[in-house]
């Protein structure tokens, strides 16, 4: 009965950290994820935008914090950039004065910030960390960001889009003008040199293109009198 007893008070004592554990396990199972891009990669005064989203298992309230921090390639010390709670926060002090700037949204899970005129001294690791009560543990991932010069392969490919975006159908359109424009010579000397005559159908389609570009002449004449008051029709 003795033992039986020991047994007993053991199995009492197992449930409450069992009870622990579950919970905890559910804890685990549903946490507040963050997530950045590890590698960002941006040109000298250029903006540069740092995402960073998360998801959280309870609602958005006022008590939900961001901070950014920011720790540079060349040293070991960590310095914070950004505070979110309500209201935001950018640093008053240090390389990041005044080019912080909040474009996240923490109703849609949203906690990016952008970096106005970057240099290559902003090289370094920064991380977004989030805290969304009860929620408060999480990961902190870090994102590697590099600044670079904008070298002239990559100018140079630039120019070549905007000259295959806006030239070449330009180019496409005048030589089918052309095109077109040709055929029509060929045809009409071909006709001319077979003694070839107009039927009555042609002619009056011809008169009427004729009165056509007439009326044209006529509306540019008056449209320029109205913008020049001295215009005078030289016809």
């Amino acid at each position: 009965m003795q033992l039986s007893g020991a047994a007993g008070s053991r199995s009492r004592a197992l449930f409450p950290l069992l009870g622990a554990l579950f919970f905890q396990g559910v804890y685990i199972v549903l946490p507040l994820e963050i997530k950045t891009d590890a590698y960002v990669r941006g040109y000298v005064g250029e903006e540069i935008k740092l995402k960073c989203t998360f998801t959280s298992t309870s609602d958005v309230t006022d008590k939900l914090t961001i901070d950014w921090t920011y720790r540079s390639a060349s040293s070991s010390r960590t310095e914070s950039i950004f505070h979110y709670q309500s209201f935001t926060y950018p640093t008053t002090s240090g390389r990041f004065r005044d080019r912080i700037s909040w474009v996240g949204n923490v109703y849609k899970g949203d906690a990016s910030i952008s970096i106005s005129n970057p240099t290559m001294k902003d090289n370094g690791t920064f991380s977004c960390a989030v805290k969304n009560p009860p929620d408060v543990h999480h990961n902190i991932p870090a994102t590697e960001l590099t600044v670079t010069e904008r070298s002239f392969g990559t100018m140079l490919s630039s120019v070549a889009l905007l000259s295959i975006l806006v030239f070449i159908p330009s180019a496409v359109v005048v030589v089918f003008l052309l095109v077109r424009m040709g055929k029509k010579s060929a045809g009409l000397k071909k006709r001319s040199k077979s003694g070839y005559k107009k039927s009555s159908i042609e002619v009056s389609d011809d008169t009427d293109q004729e009165e056509g570009e007439n009326c044209m002449g006529r509306l540019c004449v008056r449209c320029a009198e109205c913008l020049d008051p001295d215009y005078e029709d030289t016809y």
